[in-house]
């Protein structure tokens, strides 16, 4: 029988998290007593982007967008919605604007100003049934290169669209298959960099969720180009959902012989395999990511000679991240005018982004480059909640810089970013307001510099180390105003000494911060306040007059400093508060806030 609805679940780590598996179980139990499962096609996807909403449900003909679904929905779903055709309006979006209900997934604003390409598939397809990829033009790109276009053509097609590397480098991807194609050796390797370490960033993981033939395809397009047989996924163990659907595309891959010999008849073979990492950060360099493979521990080489010289086992190897990768067969599809009419001059395509921090819809975008931070920030993401002030946004994760208010404007692209202070890395957006202190957000990305550090160069091991202590230093109040100095001057010193890219970049952070919110520091080490009320050391909490005695706060504070009865105004104990914020979160009227202070004494 034709199915006349269809039901997409939203199947990436955040929705399987919050249950999206057992909702398609309950789906099933319900279609089936309700008599109408042969009617229903039911399909769990990739992550449809709104993370903040999920899990998401989206039912098709009539694209109806359901939020925050739950387990315990599923019943009404099926019966008013797929039997009577009624809308459940709770569990529709309300528009920030005018507070109606939206029906329709392409008339929410998230999804309305984005154009996706690398996410083309996600939330559109079931990952797990290579006839779907198919049916959306899946390995058509792969048999028309390998049976009309020469490899040299097909590195001339991926150098005129103008792709440049989305992993951090935005080195010209063409350029580097190219590179690849003209060492001369018997034996070569593709790699895809699938070590995703940034804080907060998980669009590579949600396109390999996703759309995992996308990247196999691509995969074997580079082979093709550069003259290589094998193949290797590195991918992250933590990342299980990602591996489990990798796994079964490459068997499906090969069972449909679209990996393997002779491949759509040609002389053309591939194979690719996975290899599992541990989640160290550098393994995210591809010098240090080969050696992993190799059964190395993973560090970064000096460069040159260049993977694409001596890579893999001393082979020549080619190194792209997920989603470069995903935006190849599209070049090919659609050609490389189409691909580089999108974007900027210099700066070609869409970049995806992971929205998060103070920002009302965090999830996934992909935008045109050229895009402007407001309005990804505004537009997309829907503005700053709790009618706070935005502050700055971080992009490339603990290797970029911070971005204030002034420069909302400045359209997204690679020579943009590195003008402003930032980079475009992976693809992290980091939105702060006017409660994030910029000193501890230093400290925070520093923080995980430190912990990642393979530790191979001393300017990266041990500089990292001392600006993290002088961070720390001023953070609790003992810091001095030589410290700022000495801070700026290690971060030079460390930015032209370390080994590899990570060490170079690591000192960003606190750079940007420092050229950008000066003001705080010297707050911090000469008035001896936190501005923002972050700083433990140097923050005071207190609780006005809008307290409605709810009691949250006490039940929640851990050290018992809070004391009150029902329905009454209640009071921090100084003396025993440990500046942990828990009271702060807890409050459902926002009754308590954090003021600066010095060493514990209110401003």
């Amino acid at each position: 029988m034709l199915e006349r609805i269809q039901v997409l679940i939203c199947g990436g780590t955040g929705c399987m998290s919050s249950h999206s598996k057992e909702i398609k179980q309950a789906f099933e139990e319900e279609l089936t007593n309700l008599g109408i499962k042969d009617e229903v096609g039911l399909v769990l996807t990739g992550c449809f982007g709104l993370c903040e909403r999920g899990p998401v449900i989206v039912i098709y003909p009539d694209e109806t967008f359901y939020a925050h679904v739950k387990v315990s929905d599923v019943k009404i779903i099926c019966e008013e919605h797929l039997l009577k055709g009624r809308h459940i309006d709770r569990l529709l979006v309300k528009n920030p604007l005018d507070r109606n209900k939206i029906k329709q997934m392409s008339q929410l604003t998230f999804y309305s100003k984005q154009k996706r390409i690398a996410l083309r598939n996600c939330g559109q397809i079931n990952p797990l049934d290579i006839d779907e990829y198919i049916a959306r033009d899946g390995y058509l790109a792969l048999g028309e290169a390998l049976t009309k276009m020469t490899p040299d053509q097909v590195i001339k097609e991926v150098l005129d669209s103008g792709l440049k590397g989305r992993g951090g480098g935005g080195f010209l991807t063409g350029l580097k298959w190219q590179f690849a194609a003209q060492s001369v050796s018997d034996k070569k390797y593709v790699i895809c960099n699938a070590d995703e370490g940034d804080p907060g960033a998980f669009m590579d993981r949600a396109i390999l969720e996703g759309d995992p033939h996308s990247i196999l395809e691509a995969m074997a397009l580079c082979g093709y180009a550069i003259g290589s047989d094998q193949g290797y996924i590195y991918v992250r163990a933590e990342y299980p959902v990602a591996v489990e659907r990798l796994e079964h595309a490459i068997l499906q891959a090969k069972e449909y012989q679209l990996l393997g010999d002779s491949i759509f008849g040609t002389d053309f073979s591939f194979n690719i395999d996975i290899r599992l990492g541990a989640g160290a950060f550098v393994c995210g360099e591809e010098t240090a990511l080969i050696k992993s493979i190799e059964g190395f521990r993973g560090m970064p080489v000096l460069k040159p000679p260049f993977p694409a010289k001596k890579g893999l086992w001393g082979y020549p190897t080619n190194v792209n991240n997920v989603e470069t990768l995903a935006n190849i067969p599209v070049i090919f599809l659609k050609g490389a005018d189409y691909f580089k009419s999108i974007g900027t001059e210099n700066s070609t395509g869409t970049k995806v982004f992971a929205l998060g921090g103070k920002i009302n819809n965090t999830g996934l975008v992909e935008v045109p480059m050229g895009t402007t931070l407001r309005e990804v920030v505004y537009d997309i993401g829907g503005g700053i909640p709790n009618k706070r002030k935005f502050k700055a946004i971080q992009t490339g994760g603990p290797s970029g810089g911070c971005i204030t208010e002034k420069d909302l404007d400045t359209p997204i692209d690679f020579d943009n970013l590195k003008k402003l202070g930032s980079m475009m890395g992976s693809g992290g957006m980091i939105v702060m307001d006017e409660d994030n202190c910029m000193v501890d957000v230093a400290r925070f990305y520093l923080e995980f510099t430190v912990e990642e550090s393979c530790g191979k160069c001393t300017p990266c091991r041990e500089g990292t180390k001392q600006m993290l202590d002088i961070l720390n230093r001023i953070c609790d109040g003992d810091g001095t105003l030589k410290d700022i100095d000495e801070l700026e001057k290690l971060a030079h010193m460390i930015q032209k000494t370390s080994l590899c890219g990570l060490g170079q970049t690591a000192p960003n952070p606190v750079l940007s911060t420092i050229k950008h919110f000066r003001d705080e520091y010297i707050a911090h080490v000469v008035d001896k306040a936190c501005p923002a009320g972050v700083c433990a050391e140097l923050t005071h909490f207190v609780i006005d007059d809008g307290c409605i005695g709810c009691t949250k706060c006490a039940k929640n504070c851990p050290v018992n400093a809070i004391s009150g009865w029902p329905k009454q105004i209640h009071m921090i104990d100084d003396e025993l508060c440990i500046k942990c914020g828990a009271c702060k979160k807890a409050c459902p009227v926002g009754a308590i806030t954090s003021i600066p202070s010095i060493r514990g004494e209110a401003v």
